[in-house]
């Protein structure tokens, strides 16, 4: 069997997203789903490359402040990658590529935040550039909007990304 170099891509689980006054959706079950996905990761050697939003002024990820690092409960260590990103794409305008393509990355598998913007772009992107892309169906999640549940954007967007740009996995099915 021809093992394909694989990647873990978390993307902007920061602070503030969990500590606003409106926290991202079942966002304890989102961390302990990552941390899983992290450890698990770890243990099998695979390299976890950070994405973390430069959020702007009164974001809860606002760039600088305790809002903007990354969850503690998922802190990158020693030889972790972080990219800093300022949209949605996290490639774009970033060293994303570059890093993945020197460590010749050919499968990412993606979980965090948020489902309808970061997640949904960089699946897409990852599809664009020819990338294997899983999504840990269960490891993503964004808030509530004025028409549509949390639970119903995360169910709309497995769907449709699934349909075409990546193969969808629950967490507890995703090996290394």
């Amino acid at each position: 069997m021809i093992m394909v170099a694989t990647a873990l891509l978390i993307i902007d689980m920061q602070v503030g997203n969990f500590q606003c006054s409106d926290p991202i959706y079942e966002g304890e079950r989102l961390l302990a789903k990552t941390e899983n996905l992290i450890a698990k990761a770890r243990g099998a050697g695979i390299p976890i490359f950070y994405v973390q939003n430069k959020g702007g002024e009164g974001d809860p990820d606002e760039f600088g402040t305790p809002g903007w690092e990354i969850h503690p409960t998922l802190a990158p260590k020693e030889g972790d990658v972080v990219v800093e990103k300022e949209t949605p794409d996290a490639f774009h305008k970033t060293t994303l590529y570059q890093k993945l393509k020197s460590k010749g990355i050919e499968k990412l598998i993606i979980a965090g935040l948020q489902t309808e913007y970061c997640v949904d772009t960089t699946c897409r992107r990852a599809y664009s550039f020819g990338y294997d892309t899983v999504l840990v169906k269960d490891a993503h999640s964004t808030w509530n909007s004025s028409n549509l549940t949390a639970e119903q954007i995360i169910g709309h967007h497995n769907r449709v990304l699934g349909g075409w740009f990546v193969t969808l996995k629950n967490q507890d099915e995703i090996g290394f």
